[in-house]
């Protein structure tokens, strides 16, 4: 499906070249524009062999000067038609996963998602844990299921406690997803370096629609006391074109105000909430439409400050969540576990159907925009227990 971009946004991603090799584009209007093809015409800029590598990576890892400096050039010369003959339709074009994903962390960075969960499972005590206002929570997931938009997703298998208390092992029940955004990073530092929220800029290279699909059985049994694990790695969708940083400068604001005020380490100086408009719909029906500048608590700078904080490393292609984004809403809840409060309320389809967790055959669309720029799109369709 192809997406028009304006020349503001011109989000990198990877399609298959002619000759049955990877290639990496942008995205300008409905076409993209072929870089490796382009190479030698943007050789000002950027060095032509970071563009005909197949994949981002040694993009990533070339930084911040490099990034902007091939923008420039970029806007430039697909403005002015230069590139012109470089350009092909995206209609038709098979779309790879733009980058190799080294490290994948999730976080849990929506107040409202947390609450929500709190309030389902742990009714008799405070909604937010102890720790959750002091520190972005999150976990690290698996970097080796990250699957592009359009990649079917089976239903994963575990263990799950049966009807009467029982452990069964068989396919989950209770498929989820979950309506989140991505940040890709780039920059290396070395072991024992931190990345100051100053300096989230020089890693933050660009953000995808992210949904991490749950089994909420698998994962209800087997987290206690380490976290998610199975329930969660099996798969991860991500949209096949990567909005750069830069593209999101008019989206930019205030977040929310935190209380109490963070630890040094996770002060910022600069606005780092954007205003984008997240909407999960399934099966061609909209469930869900959220704001991420109003729901998200903790900053992709205060998350990349608290990722690194224990000399922990960055590498080209890492890949963070923020977690489900949810606002305060009904209407407004990333995920089924919350649409349907755990499954004690199923909600009605405009077919008539109902659901509580996800079936077999259903496809789930997560879709976004920031103000007139909209981010790729991520479609996973779920297919029966392998």
């Amino acid at each position: 499906m192809s997406v028009d971009f304006p020349l503001t946004a011109l989000p990198y991603g990877v399609y298959m070249g002619g000759e049955g090799a990877p290639h990496l584009c942008v995205a300008a209007g409905t076409d993209l524009i072929d870089l490796h093809a382009a190479a030698d015409d943007l050789a000002d800029a950027v060095a032509p062999a970071l563009l005909r590598t197949g994949r981002l990576n040694e993009l990533l890892a070339a930084g911040r000067p490099t990034w902007s400096g091939l923008r420039n050039a970029l806007i430039e010369r697909a403005g002015n038609g230069s590139l012109d003959r470089h350009r092909r339709p995206q209609d038709g074009v098979e779309m790879h996963l733009a980058w190799e994903v080294a490290d994948f962390v999730d976080f849990y960075s929506s107040q409202h998602h947390a609450e929500n969960v709190g309030r389902m499972f742990r009714p008799d005590a405070e909604a937010l844990l102890p720790n959750w206002r002091h520190l972005p929570v999150g976990y690290h997931g698996r970097s080796g299921t990250i699957f592009v938009d359009g990649t079917p997703v089976h239903r994963p298998r575990g263990q799950r406690r049966g009807p009467d208390g029982e452990i069964v092992f068989g396919p989950s029940v209770r498929l989820d997803m979950e309506a989140e955004l991505g940040w890709v990073l780039g920059g290396a530092t070395r072991s024992g370096e931190t990345v100051p929220t100053t300096s989230a800029a020089d890693h933050l290279f660009g953000i995808v629609i992210l949904n991490d699909w749950s089994a909420r059985d698998i994962q209800a049994w087997e987290y206690v006391p380490l976290g998610p694990f199975l329930g969660k790695s099996f798969a991860t969708s991500v949209s096949a074109w990567v909005l750069p940083l830069d593209a999101l400068d008019q989206s930019r604001r205030e977040g929310p105000t935190q209380n109490p005020q963070p630890l040094d380490y996770l002060r910022t100086t600069e606005p780092w909430a954007f205003d984008i408009e997240l909407a999960a719909h399934l099966n061609g029906d909209e469930l869900a439409r959220v704001n991420a500048g109003d729901a998200l608590y903790w900053s992709p700078a205060q998350q990349l400050a608290h990722m690194t904080v224990n000399g922990a490393t960055v590498r080209p292609g890492d890949l963070f969540g923020t977690g489900t984004i949810s606002g305060p809403e009904p209407h407004q809840r990333g995920s089924l576990l919350e649409l349907t409060w755990n499954g004690t309320e199923a909600i009605e389809l405009p077919d008539g159907s109902t659901r509580t967790f996800l079936q077999d055959g259903d496809e789930v669309t997560l879709t976004a925009r920031a103000g007139d720029i909209p981010l790729g799109p991520v479609t996973g369709k779920v297919l029966p227990s392998f």
